[in-house]
């Protein structure tokens, strides 16, 4: 594991002594100890499961806080492990700190609710990894003051990681270092960063990002944080390290039993330096150069007596383990095979421009018994020439099934851009399912048309209407433009025809007309119609105006009789 920082425990035989007395404490006291998930035997095994690919361990298994939860005192007031621990200073998280953890819960319970993240988990890594931000040292939006930094990760006690971001996010342009709050490498962070607090910036030092990417680190593939064995893979995913998972641990089970909210900055810091630093200067001495051979643990106070096992680390147990991770994977469930994915009742999938869409993509993953296949990661992504977007503008959403194998993608929203585009459904891994689903995007339709004023419209036989016919198209009382309309002077009676008599309109030549066609509003919806004339038949007429959405409107037009001489 890491090297010392302060009271860190040590690699080999004196970290498993001190991590055991430790343990043996906590259960001398009555505290809660979950079940750990079976190891194997020997120094510091690699995870009991597959890591979430490509990343390693989230930190590079760097330096982390060793304290333990404050021991509990049976009969005594305020101890017993019966008790809640609210009125403990250690059991006090800072209020932004705690909002964090507690909003990257509601988010993965909104968006991979099968994998059941409890957000004590994430204080009891934020406790180790950084003494809650150094105790809740952040800003209002949760970034910390200044950056938490780890030690190089040079090879010198540590893991050996070349930089891999320019110094972007850890400011070192040669070795890695962890960074912020929950102490995620750069490498890692580039691809599990979130930005929790919706301010547009995937930022480590901020204290809602990395909990909601801590979480979603956690709950990579199909694991479910309420079983034991997977909570257990998840820790070692993080950090490969049995010390770190029993301390993770003990602070999740001893915050599971009760907190309470104190003021940013009045968190209780664990003692010595661990968890990263304010600095990336120091890189401190590897351990077997500052640790005498004889001195158990490095501490200041001797520890048991040395001599019995003494002979037995040199047999080379801790050699032994790196020989034995490679057949630990394969003790850990397989998961149900994928065998199929299918639609699983998605209707017609059409909105209008601007609109949601009130059909949801829904999908069934079954496994190759045709039994319905639960906790299986969907992609849901939206392809072709389209300005459609899921909730949040995402083109693409990876959801699990549920217990029933079905899984629904997120609101659909039409852009401004219409005609058809694709959703495709993906599932499966060895041999991926496509399912492919055609949407459409309609343009907006005027639903209403009305005169702009409310003028009579009369003119003398064989004259020329004073006042001329503005109409204005809306659809859900805005104005549309480019709403096509016809106008045509109609007869009256029980099936309107052309009218061959009355109010006309003139063509380009000048000549009698009475229907017009491709007439258009403007960008406010509003047309206004050509002069219209009146003929020597006295009477009342009427116009019809017609969208193409089918909306109608009818004017009326008096045609008076001309002066007697």
């Amino acid at each position: 594991m890491a090297a010392q920082f302060g009271r860190r425990l040590r690699r080999g035989a004196t970290t498993t002594a001190v991590a055991a007395a430790a343990v043996a404490a906590l259960s001398a006291s009555q505290a809660p100890a979950a079940p750990l998930a079976a190891s194997t035997a020997g120094g510091d095994p690699a995870a009991a499961g597959a890591t979430p690919p490509g990343d390693g361990a989230a930190t590079g298994n760097s330096p982390y806080y060793t304290d333990l939860p404050p021991l509990t005192t049976p009969n005594k007031p305020g101890s017993s492990v019966n008790l809640p621990v609210t009125g403990s200073a250690e059991a006090g998280i800072p209020a932004t700190i705690l909002a964090a953890y507690k909003k990257a819960e509601q988010d993965l319970a909104g968006t991979d609710a099968a994998c059941r993240l409890p957000w004590q988990l994430l204080a009891a890594i934020g406790k180790v990894e950084s003494g809650q931000a150094r105790g809740g040292k952040v800003d209002d939006n949760g970034t910390t003051f200044s950056p938490i930094l780890g030690p190089a990760l040079n090879g010198q006690g540590f893991a050996l990681i070349k930089d891999s971001d320019g110094g972007a996010y850890d400011g070192d342009s040669t070795h890695d270092r962890a960074v912020g709050p929950m102490q995620f490498i750069p490498q890692t962070w580039a691809t599990w960063g979130q930005d929790g607090n919706g301010d547009g910036r995937k930022d480590p030092n901020n204290i809602y990002d990395a909990a909601l990417a801590a979480g979603r680190y956690l709950c990579a593939g199909t694991r479910d944080l309420a079983l034991a064995a997977d909570l257990d893979r998840a820790v070692l995913s993080y950090n490969h390290s049995r010390e770190y998972l029993r301390t993770v641990r003990s602070w999740f089970d001893f915050y599971k039993r009760g907190t309470h909210e104190v003021p940013d900055g009045s968190g209780v810091l664990p003692v010595g330096s661990g968890g990263g630093s304010s600095s990336p200067s120091p890189t401190p001495t590897p351990p077997p150069a500052a640790t005498p051979p004889g001195t158990p643990g490095g501490g200041t106070t001797p520890g048991p007596e040395p001599t019995p096992p003494k002979p037995k680390p040199p047999t080379k147990p801790p050699t032994t383990p790196p020989t034995t991770p490679p057949a630990t994977p394969p003790t850990t469930p397989p998961a149900p095979s994928f065998g199929s994915i299918e639609n699983a009742g998605t209707g017609t999938l059409t909105a209008t421009a601007g609109e949601v869409f009130s059909e949801r993509v829904r999908v069934r993953t079954k496994n190759t018994l045709g039994t319905p296949l639960a906790r299986t990661p969907v992609t849901f992504a939206i392809t072709g020439d389209t300005d459609t977007r899921f909730a949040g503008g995402k083109t693409t959403v990876t959801l699990s099934t549920g217990a029933d194998g079905t899984v629904t993608a997120p609101v659909l929203t039409a852009g401004e851009k219409t005609g058809e585009f694709k959703v495709r459904a993906f599932a499966g891994t060895t041999e991926p399912r496509t399912l492919t689903y055609t949407a459409n995007v309609t343009a907006r339709q005027a639903d209403a048309l009305a005169r702009t004023d409310d003028k009579a419209l009369s003119a003398a036989a064989g004259a020329e209407f004073a006042d001329t016919v503005a109409v204005r198209a809306t659809y859900k009382g805005t104005g549309l433009a480019g709403t096509a309309v016809t106008a045509t002077m109609i007869t009256d009676g029980a099936t309107p025809a052309e009218n061959d008599k009355g109010p006309y309109f003139k063509d380009t030549a000048g000549a009698p007309v009475r229907t017009l066609t491709d007439l258009k509003t403007g960008a406010d919806g509003v047309l206004e119609l050509p002069e219209i004339y009146a003929d020597d038949t006295a009477g009342t007429y009427t116009l019809r105006l017609t969208t193409a959405s089918g909306v109608t409107l009818t004017v009326v037009l008096t045609v008076e009789a001309a002066p007697a001489a």
